[in-house]
C-alpha cells in the first residue's frame, strides 16, 4: 500500500489531475489538527490544495467522503503499526499485547488528521465498503492478539475473545483520548499514558485469571 504523504509545506501552483485526490487528503489533514474534523469546510481544503472550490468535486461528493477516504488510510496505517507491535506474539503473547497497546497510543500522538478522521469525525464504518474492510482488518489484529493471549487460560474459564478484544480496545482509546493526544491531559499524570495502559490492560487480564509474567 502507498500513503504518499509528502508533508504541506508544497507551493500551491496547482496540482495535475493525476495527483489531486491525494493533495486534497494531504489537505485536510493539515486542517483536522488546526479545526478538528469537522471545522473546515470543503472550500478550504481546496483552498489549502492550491485548486479551485469545484475542483475537490471530482475525485469526491463532499466533505465526508473526504473524510471517509482518509479514515481508510488511516485504519490501513493503523493496522500496519499494529501488525508491528505485535510481531507475531513475540516475545510472548502478554507483551505483544502491551505493546498493541503502546502503538495505539504512539498513533493518536503522532497521527492527529488520521486518528480524528477515524474515530471523532462521526463518519460510519460502514459509510464505504474500503472502509469497513480497513476497519475491520485493523480490529482482527487486537481479536487475534486477544485470543492468543488468553489461550492458556482453561477452556471452561476463558472468555471470548471479543469481549476482550473490546475491552482492551475501550482501554486503549479511553487513555489515548484523555492522555496521549498532542494537547496537554487537563489532570496531572502519576505515571505516563503507556505505562498507565501496560497496568490497565495487566490488571484486567490477571482479574481473568491469566498468570503473572515473569
Amino acid at each position: 500500500m502507498s500513503w504518499r504523504h509528502h508533508g504541506h509545506g508544497r507551493g500551491r501552483a496547482g496540482y495535475h489531475h493525476g495527483n489531486l485526490r491525494e493533495a486534497l487528503i494531504e489537505a485536510a489533514l493539515a486542517l483536522i489538527p488546526e479545526s478538528g474534523p469537522l471545522g473546515f469546510t470543503f472550500a478550504e481544503a481546496a483552498r489549502q490544495a492550491g485548486v479551485s472550490p469545484a475542483a475537490p468535486y471530482r475525485h469526491f461528493r463532499d466533505r465526508d467522503h473526504l473524510l471517509a477516504d482518509i479514515a481508510q488510510q488511516g485504519f490501513e496505517r493503523f493496522a500496519e503499526a499494529l501488525t508491528a507491535a505485535w510481531n507475531d506474539g513475540a516475545p510472548d503473547a502478554l507483551t505483544a499485547l502491551c505493546g498493541i497497546g503502546k502503538a495505539y497510543l504512539a498513533f493518536a500522538r503522532t497521527q492527529p488528521g488520521y486518528y480524528a478522521a477515524m474515530f471523532e469525525a462521526g463518519i460510519a464504518l460502514d459509510a464505504t465498503p474500503e472502509l469497513r474492510d480497513a476497519g475491520d482488518r485493523a480490529f482482527a489484529i487486537l481479536r487475534n492478539a486477544a485470543e492468543r493471549t488468553i489461550a492458556g487460560l482453561p477452556e471452561g474459564k476463558r472468555p471470548p475473545a471479543l469481549m476482550v478484544a473490546l475491552h482492551i480496545w475501550s482501554l486503549s482509546h479511553g487513555i489515548a483520548s484523555l492522555f496521549g493526544g498532542r494537547t496537554t491531559p487537563v489532570r496531572a499524570m502519576p505515571m505516563s499514558p503507556e505505562d498507565l495502559l501496560e497496568a490497565g490492560v495487566l490488571v484486567y487480564l490477571q482479574g481473568l485469571g491469566l498468570p503473572k509474567q515473569g
